[in-house]
């Protein structure tokens, strides 16, 4: 049975050795954040994370779910977890004090998500989704709602969803067919189908509150292909009196069937058919402002800007599933590697006693580990540092280092979503690959993972359109301002250290990695307005060297850190040179593949377009 230990001591180094967070006592709740404390909350999630969800990951997977007489039932044990889950507040870590919560900084609740993502993917998608949809109800939803749904939904007692694809639209949501009529009483009807809703319908919980997308009709009262006329919803299962709080019984949304899928069984992934079913519009609480004939109006944009934002959270967490699949797979690889005995090592034997050495004597186990190890560790500080720039975002009282955290958190988004996932599912192939025919076989769990990590490069936005929104929006939009800023700090990092005799290792890759990045940009820059195409072609080209990069320069500050302890004595000497190795590691063997996907960027899209259709 596999096996999973969170990397809480990992989590540690990034929040008071890398980022410092206990020193910005200037940001709300960052100040309480003592290693003391930060340590507590990381080990009691450990513990649950460990003993209560990943003894379920592998049943749940075997069991998965099913549509009887009209109910979804979860696997056994997902119903008490989730009661668990809320009884023990690691639901409401991040939730406002309003609700009973804790409202810790988003760096404390995405490890917290990193953990429960690498003991259950499958179980933590239940109360991850219910929180993102708890918090675009919290920032969009009336007084009613905040007291009665969301109140609810921080207990525990109900869960949430977000309801978005329809057989025949995903990304290009004016084509939605979804629509909603509006009701004499002020509350609307929706009617239509949403498919890939991940826990849409489930026996955990006695109400799911469905933050939905459709469309209103236009001026003239028609439903056209137009994203302007795309509104955000809530629509809860069961009616509930918006004066008491009360369910009042069934509303017009079931279960159409459940995807038997390749992964993520556990999750109860539905086809929902909403039938006039009862809704209500989320038009945002926004400042309200005065049009020209006196009344009071609230911005349109308010209820899609809250839907929007719990997209992009969404995406941050789906990359940080990507590094939990890449964790706790690499976690199992090293166990077995170094148990599992076969031939003799290359410079000799290193068991003489016994009858063969472990397979992680040989370069290639290692290769496949190390590789795993440098990307989940290097990935995981980029996730910490975003985490902690949407905190500065929404709460530093300095206005330009605000804007500054607001570009670069968006900047770095769709690299989180899709170069993780793609990195992540890497990482748990590779683990599986040191199980060698071991690894194939279903009690070993290995092939679980490789599963379960498959998912994260499809939803919330395919990777392919992640790096597209990459290089034809967050990299341009306002006129590059988030990537001029980027490269600010890259260059102004370099020139820091690039006298440093010891920092040579790191900084000389860094630097070269960069100025690729730097031509990569360029070359869009030029050839993009030539031929859009051009973009599209070189997408995942750059997104790749951009990642690289990106984890270059985290691992470079690492390496600082690493050498300060080590100079200054510490009584973690292994832990702070396994830090220096696998910082080495990456500006060996990875920032040089970015000259490779340089090249193929400046290819351009001709190679790729000029076969007609019908000779595919």
């Amino acid at each position: 049975m596999p096996s999973y230990k969170a990397p809480v001591e990992d989590f540690l180094f990034l929040f008071h050795e890398l980022l410092e967070i206990e020193k910005r006592t200037d940001l709300p709740g960052f100040a309480e954040l003592t290693p003391d404390m930060t340590s507590a909350i990381l080990e009691g999630g450990a513990k649950f994370c460990e003993e209560v969800l990943q003894p379920l990951n592998q049943s749940g997977d075997e069991e998965g779910c099913y549509l009887e007489n009209g109910v979804v039932r979860t696997p056994k044990g997902f119903k008490e977890a989730f009661r668990a889950y809320a009884d023990g507040g690691w639901n409401k870590l991040g939730v406002a004090e309003e609700l009973g919560g804790a409202n810790l900084p988003s760096v404390i609740t995405f490890a917290f998500s990193e953990m429960g993502s690498s003991s259950n993917q499958a179980f933590a998608m239940y109360p991850g989704l219910t929180g993102a949809a708890l918090g675009a109800l919290w920032a969009t939803g009336e007084d009613w709602m905040r007291q009665h749904v969301a109140q609810r939904m921080a207990d525990g007692d109900w869960a949430g969803t977000m309801c978005l694809t329809e057989p025949h639209c995903g990304t290009d949501l004016k084509l939605m067919k979804t629509r909603a009529v509006k009701q004499d009483d002020g509350t609307y009807r929706i009617t239509g189908t949403k498919i890939f809703i991940s826990g849409g319908d489930q026996d955990i919980t006695e109400n799911i509150i469905h933050m939905v997308i459709a469309k209103l009709p236009n001026e003239e009262g028609k439903y056209v292909d137009d994203l302007s006329t795309v509104n955000f919803f809530m629509v809860p299962k069961m009616l509930v009196d918006p004066e008491t709080g009360e369910i009042k019984g069934p509303n017009g949304v079931t279960c159409g069937s459940v995807e038997k899928k390749m992964g993520i069984k556990g999750n109860a992934t539905c086809v929902l058919n909403f039938d006039n079913a009862v809704a209500y519009h989320l038009k945002g609480r926004a400042p309200e402002k005065k049009a020209e004939d006196g009344k009071v109006v609230k911005s349109k944009s308010a209820g899609m800007a809250g839907m929007f934002g719990m997209m992009n959270g969404a995406r941050m967490g789906v990359g940080i599933q990507g590094i939990a699949a890449g964790e706790v797979a690499y976690q199992n690889g090293v166990a077995y590697a170094t148990e599992r005995l076969a031939g003799r090592a290359l410079t000799g034997a290193k068991n003489p006693d016994g009858p063969a050495d472990p397979i992680i004597v040989f370069p290639d186990v290692r290769r496949l580990l190390i590789a795993s190890r440098s990307f989940v560790e290097g990935a995981r500080a980029l996730a910490m540092y975003v985490s902690f720039l949407f905190s500065v975002a929404r709460s530093s009282p300095d206005e330009k280092e605000r804007q500054e955290a607001e570009d670069l958190s968006q900047l770095f988004t769709p690299v989180i979503k899709a170069y993780f996932t793609d990195k992540g599912f890497e990482a748990a192939n590779a683990s599986m690959q040191v199980f060698g025919g071991h690894g194939y076989i279903r009690d070993n769990g290995m092939e679980q993972f490789v599963r379960d990590a498959r998912i994260n490069q499809v939803y919330e936005g395919a990777n392919g359109i992640q790096a597209l929104d990459l290089v034809a929006r967050k990299m341009t939009m306002k006129g590059g301002r988030a990537t001029l800023t980027f490269f600010g700090k890259l260059e102004a990092f370099i020139k820091e250290n690039e006298g440093d005799a010891e920092m040579a290792p790191f900084i000389a890759p860094l630097k070269t990695g960069y100025a690729r990045l730097g031509e990569a940009a360029g070359w869009l820059m030029q050839n993009a307005p030539r031929n859009y195409d051009n973009a599209g072609a070189a997408s995942y080209d750059i997104l790749n060297i951009f990642g690289t990069v990106t984890l270059a320069w985290m691992w470079a500050q690492m390496a600082k850190v690493a050498q300060a302890k080590l100079k200054a004595g510490t009584e973690r000497p292994d832990f702070y040179k396994r830090k220096l190795t696998l910082a080495r590691y990456w500006m060996e063997r990875e920032v040089p593949m970015t000259a490779a996907w340089l090249e193929r960027a400046k290819a351009g899209a001709d190679g790729l377009m000029e076969l007609d259709v019908a000779n595919f």
